[in-house]
Formats: C-alpha cells, structure tokens, sequence
C-alpha cells in the first residue's frame, strides 16, 4: 500500500569515465580483469531465487584468446524452463501488487551499485567475455545500463502520473497493471546493457520475467543477476536460464501464461517467433507482447559540402568500434567521386594507426568477433569479395583464429550499388562503399530508401541545409535513429531512444517510456458518487 504520490530522484546521464594511464578507474579496472583471469568462475542459472547446476557444463573463453577458459556455465534443459514459469507464475501475485516505488527502489538500487562497486567487475567481465575494449565496455555495461535503470524509473512514473479527466459527480482512473502471465527477454551478446535492461524494464512494471541470454554473453550476465540479488530482487521475479533456443521456445510459445516476449537479436530468428506466436494465438490467455529490434544494414550517405575529415572519422568509428558488432554499425556508405579521395586517403590513415588485439592491453583499438561462427561468416564475405574483379579492396581484408577471432578493419569498394556486402547484414568489421557522380546524388536516395529491408540506423554528412531537410524526409522511414553529421551508432540513453523499423523490429525505443508502455495493460476505472435511481432521460419528457 502508498501512502502518498512519489516523486523518483531525477535521471542524467551516467558520466563516462576515460581510463586514462594512472587514473583510479584504470587501476580498479585492470585488477578485476587480473582476478577474472585468475579464477575459473562457476555460472550457474537462477530459478526461484536459487542456484542451478547441472551435469551439462560448457566453457567460456575470452574471443580474443580462445585458449584460455574464464569459468564454466550450466546448460539447462526443458525441465529448467518448466521450472522458470512455475516461479515466474509463484511469484508473480506478490511482485505485482507491490508499490510501484519499492519496485523501483530495487532499480535504481542496482544502479548505485553498478556505478560504484560493481562497475569495473562488470566492465571486466564483458571486456573479456565479449572482447570489448575499456571504452566500449564502460560505455555499454556501465552507463548505459545505468541509464536504462534510472531512466525507465523516471520514464514509469510518468506514465503512472497521466491520469484521465473526471466530469462532475465521477472520477475517472486508470491503472497501469502488468501483463497477465510471465514475459521472456532473449538478449543477445553484443550488449551487455541490453541484456539488462530487456527482462529488468518489463520486471519494472511488474511482470516476472525467464531471461534467456547469448550463451557468449553469461560472464557478464551473472554479474548483472548478482547486482540484482544484491538490490533486494524477490526470488522468482527474473529467472535466468541457459537453454538452447528451440527447447526453451516449444515449451514457452505453447504455454497458456505466456504473456509477451523482449527480444533483441537476429531479424530470421524473431520472424520465425513471431510466426510461432500467431500459430498459436488461439492458445494464450491474451495476445502477447512483441517486442523486438533486429538487424540492421545502416547507411552512412555523403554529400560534396561535408567535410572529408569528419567523414572518414564517422565511418571509422560507426564502422569498426567493438569490431562492427553493433546493430547501429555503418555498413554501407555512399560517397560522392568529387569527396572519395580525400575521404579514402584519411581513412588509410586512421586505419594504419589502429592497434588489433586483446581487450587487457588499453592500446588496442580493434578487438576480437564474438566466436568462430562469426568469424567464419564474416571473412567468407571478405574472401568472395576479394576474388570479385567488381570489388577493389581498399584496406584490411586480412584475419586469423590461431589465438583469437581478429579480423581487420576491412574497406570495401564495390561497383554495384546492390553488390551483396551492400545489402546484407555482415555484423563485422566491413564497410563498404559505393562512389558517385555529384550529379547522382538524388538517386542515391532511393537507392538507400530500397536496397536493404532493414531501417533502423542511418546518417547524412552534409552542409547544405537544403539537402539534409531534404534526405531526412526522403529517408523518414529508411532509419528509425537518424543522424545528421555524425556517426550512425552510439545512442544515448534519454537522448536518442532507439529503435527500427521495417526488418529492423517493432520500433518500441529502447530507452523511452515508449517501450515500458509495452509492459502494461490499462484498466479504466469509472466512480458515479451518486448513481441515478430512474431510468429516464430528460429528452422523454411530455411538451
């Protein structure tokens, strides 16, 4: 019960730290990266607020040094996902019917820890098990994760506070109630504040959650689980489980509880749910939630009045920071003939100087790709290209798995504005790039507006005014995060929220109230202080 309408402390930003040599942060850092490596670490799963662990063990290794083994997890099976709704569903009466404001006291909670004690832990356990360097990691499993736990306690208030008009004799009310039944967050490797935030927003507003994360992201997944333990999670409220993908899926899209699903991963896989969830609609309680941000091939289009310098800085960092490995990553871009050379000479440049290797050494610009899967479907892309006499390799192209997944940064020229590595979704360190004529310009538009299915991330390097008002209508539905000269990744908690279209996902904005509406389901409720006691309405009244 609330005895009062509360206001949550207000969100900014969580400032990032920049670990330069001999500051505090990188000292902290670079013990807990010594103590990762020194330890074998036990990941078990969480189910009813217990360890789990079974004779199923796989190992966990650094991408970038594959040789050494970081710890081990347990896999589940279809009895651990049984198990994970039955908890979801015991504990699901009393999660919901707590106030608001001690749900969100655990949240923001999490949040102090993870921006005190728990920030180089987490840093570390995603540097090495997801090969991601210092910055990329601080910006990702530190602030943004803060940023989600702080934000959507803001964002949840708001939507609680906007209440109905009352007429005179009635108050009008509308609740914000959690979804009937469990919600499943499948998260995926590339971010370790997504697979936060997915099961812990929806948690937020009162649903209990199966969380099912990348088994390469379960390092740092089990910090984030000992963060929440910490914060005072009721046992029962997010249940995390490492089971394979279709096990998990027969036994959760058939059950009658099943109530939505917060999915960030491929656009095949989320199609292939979506259809599962309509074939079998007529078996849930109530239509489920879908919510969902996929792929992407985003675009990076070039006008002759932008600057060469800022360019080439733009497709290097949206291109190759975390190795690609971003949904938001510049993977196509369209430069004019008048801008390429300068543009090509400054990106050798930059290139020349970047440093690939492991995540411990700082200097390291370029890391690993998250697992021999990826390696392999990537450098297949660069080796067809290189035999293709319509594709000039401008820089990179080379790779080796001896000790680590590396791959360099990789330009690619191609001819055809439709040549395969245009289209596709690589999710790696390849950019390629198509050169125009000045005088093309408008049509490159529509070659942007039609070659991809995807729309979730795109930019415009321009100074002419006329021509971004110009592409930003033209590609209103090409990007749902639009960028106008500046790179097409890195969006900020309470500033860009973030999310696609098209085959990109539902658009629900990460990040923004938007999404945590998707959580709730509304009740009006309508009080008469004095109910009428005849049926009659004036109207009927004799002349």
């Amino acid at each position: 019960m609330s005895f009062g309408l509360f206001n949550a402390p207000t969100p900014a930003n969580e400032p990032v730290k920049e670990y330069r040599p001999n500051s505090p942060e990188r000292g902290s850092l670079k013990n807990a990266l010594a103590e990762f490596r020194a330890q074998e670490t036990d990941i078990p799963m969480y189910i009813g607020g217990k360890e789990i662990r079974t004779d199923r063990k796989f190992r966990v290794a650094p991408p970038h040094d594959h040789h050494h083994t970081l710890g081990y997890f347990y896999e589940g099976d279809a009895k651990h996902v049984e198990q994970a709704i039955e908890s979801c569903l015991a504990a699901k009466e009393a999660w919901a019917n707590l106030p608001w404001e001690q749900r969100a006291s655990i949240f923001l909670k999490a949040a102090d820890l993870i921006a005190g004690p728990y920030r180089a832990i987490l840093n570390a356990a995603t540097m090495l098990g997801q090969s991601k360097n210092a910055y990329q990691a601080e910006i990702d499993s530190a602030c943004e994760l803060i940023d989600f736990l702080r934000f959507n306690v803001h964002y949840a208030t708001e939507i609680y506070q906007q209440q109905p008009n009352s007429s005179p004799g009635v108050w009008n009310r509308l609740e914000y109630r959690p979804l009937e039944g469990f919600v499943f967050a499948l998260t995926p490797f590339n971010f370790t504040a997504i697979a936060g935030n997915l099961p812990t927003s929806a948690a937020l507003m009162g649903n209990t959650v199966i969380w099912k994360p990348a088994y390469s992201q379960v390092l740092s997944a089990k910090v984030i689980m000992d963060v929440l333990n910490e914060a005072g999670l009721p046992a029962g409220v997010i249940n995390l489980i490492y089971v394979d993908g279709p096990v998990a899926g027969d036994i959760i899209f058939n059950h009658s509880d099943f109530a939505g699903i917060h999915f960030t991963g491929s656009t095949g896989v989320f199609q292939q749910i979506w259809g599962t969830i309509g074939a079998n609609i007529h078996k849930y309680k109530s239509y489920p939630r879908i919510v969902g941000e996929t792929g992407g091939k985003d675009f990076v289009l070039v006008h002759e009045s932008a600057s060469a310098e800022e360019v080439a800085t733009g497709l290097v960092r949206g291109a190759f920071e975390y190795q690609g490995q971003k949904c938001s990553a510049a993977s196509r871009a369209y430069i004019p003939s008048t801008l390429w050379p300068a543009v090509e000479a400054m990106m050798k440049q930059f290139l020349s100087e970047l440093k690939m290797g492991g995540t411990e050494d700082f200097s390291n610009f370029i890391n690993a790709v998250i697992d021999e899967r990826a390696f392999k479907k990537i450098t297949a892309y660069i080796a067809e290209a290189i035999l293709n006499d319509q594709v000039q390799l401008i820089a990179g192209g080379n790779y080796d798995s001896s000790k680590g997944y590396f791959i360099e940064p990789t330009v690619l020229k191609v001819n055809d504005p439709r040549y395969r590595t245009m289209c596709e979704e690589i999710f790696g360190p390849v950019l390629s790039v198509y050169i125009y004529e000045p005088g093309e310009f408008d049509s490159m538009v529509e070659v942007i507006n039609s070659t991809s299915p995807y729309a979730l991330t795109g930019s415009i390097f321009a100074k002419d005014r006329y021509v971004i008002e110009q592409v930003s209508k033209q590609l209103q539905n090409a990007a749902g995060n639009f960028y106008i000269n500046d790179k097409p990744t890195g969006a900020v908690v309470g500033q860009q929220p973030f999310g696609g279209a098209r085959a990109s996902g539902t658009n629900d904005k990460a990040g923004s109230a938007l999404n945590l509406y998707r959580w709730v389901s509304a009740r009006t409720i309508k009080e008469t202080f004095v109910s009428p006691k005849r049926y009659e309405y004036p109207f009927l009244e004799a002349e």
